[in-house]
Order: C-alpha cells, then structure tokens, then sequence
C-alpha cells in the first residue's frame, strides 16, 4: 500500500471526514531535507470533520498527527494540515 493510500485509511477510519484530500507535494520540495527519489514524503492533508467540533486548532492538528504518528516516524518528513468547514465548498 503506498503512503499516500495508507494515510487516507488511516485519516479515514479515525474520523469520518466529510472531506478528505491527501495531496502528495514531495515535487515542490525536491532537493529539500527529507526529500527521497519516488516521492512521498511531504503531504497536505485536507479535511471536514465533525470530530473536530469544539477543538482548538492546535487540538486538531494533534489529533491528525497522533493518527499518523507511524507514518511521520518513518516515511514521510513533512506535513501540512488543513482543516476546513463541514459543509464546504471544497475544491
């Protein structure tokens, strides 16, 4: 399974998104830190849950990162997170 699948199982089975992108960017970061030949290794994650309901932004992000935490151990060096309204319009 890539990273990039493994992440949206992941992302998917803890919370229920409404929306969910996970957007592979390791090519604007060829040649960076932590960059490797076959990509990812830096994403952004795009998502609208109601479990983020009531967190600060700060709690959101840590509850994306804790679910990830494998995955950010090992494989992937950078991620950008995005949490968006329910409701959208996402794009």
């Amino acid at each position: 399974m890539s990273v990039t699948d493994t992440l949206i199982s992941k992302l998917t089975d803890r919370f229920a998104p409404a929306f969910l992108q996970v957007l592979d960017e390791s090519n604007k970061h060829r040649g960076h830190a932590g960059w490797r030949e076959g990509g990812e290794t830096h994403f952004r994650v795009r998502i609208a849950t109601r479990h983020f309901d009531g967190l600060s932004r700060v709690a959101q992000h840590r509850a994306v990162m804790e679910t990830l935490d494998a995955e950010l151990r090992d494989r992937v060096h950078a991620l950008a997170i995005d949490v968006l309204p329910l409701g959208g319009p996402y794009e």
